[in-house]
């Protein structure tokens, strides 16, 4: 793979009453046509945003709050998780070595071809995607799946919280999962839709279509 790398290192201040210790990195990956991303172990915030370009550009912010006043040791922690990228086959996936229930913050920002297929196992926090029109399957244990979908797209969904809502602009039958639960299934949507496969643990998927304004129409 073709990749290019940046990296940043933010240390507030003294005056800031909540110190912390935050480090950016960004880089280009080569994305296979048809391919799949795939991020098994993610946690935090997960924005997926379609862009126009063949490859990918994957930007992950560590944060560890200097809670000690300890910034050395505050660094090192940042520097000590990692985000690592690797092609397998057909797929690209993006892993972390940070344990679930540490103090990091983190948080994936990344832009991907529209066509690309997303898989996504989450543990806490939020799920953003935009604009991607491929098929997509995402768990989420705990917090919330937010989807901006082209309007033109049509997908086959299957969305289902635990404890929750959906919440969709596409067209499903929707039911109630005992007391706090909620799902929305469409069976009727052919065999050319693409998959939209959502489950969240505690919270809720909210699923919308983004109307593009057509042009006006000028009459001679």
């Amino acid at each position: 793979m073709a990749i290019g790398f940046g990296a940043a290192v933010l240390l507030r201040g003294a005056d800031d009453p909540k110190q912390f210790v935050e480090m950016s990195h960004t880089e280009r990956v080569d994305f296979p046509a048809g391919g799949t991303l795939r991020l098994p172990n993610s946690s935090g915030m997960l924005t997926v945003e379609a862009w126009d370009q063949p490859g990918l550009e994957i930007t992950t912010i560590k944060t560890v709050s200097d809670v000690a006043g300890d910034r050395e040791k505050a660094t090192h922690d940042v520097e000590d998780h990692h985000v690592k990228v690797e092609r397998r086959g057909d797929e690209v996936v993006v892993t972390a070595n940070a344990s679930r229930y540490s103090a990091l913050g983190l948080e994936y920002r990344i832009k991907a071809p529209a066509s690309a297929k997303l898989i996504v196992s989450h543990f806490r926090g939020q799920v953003t995607v935009d604009g991607m029109a491929g098929d997509i399957d995402i768990r989420l244990r705990d917090g919330d799946i937010l989807m901006h979908l082209p309007e033109d797209g049509v997908y086959k969904v299957n969305a289902k919280c635990a404890i929750g809502s959906v919440d969709s602009d596409f067209p499903a039958t929707g039911k109630r999962i005992w007391f706090f639960g909620h799902r929305i299934e469409d069976a009727d949507s052919g065999t050319s839709a693409r998959k939209l496969n959502l489950n969240v643990g505690v919270g809720d998927i909210i699923i919308l279509k983004t109307r593009v304004p057509k042009p006006p129409a000028f009459g001679f």
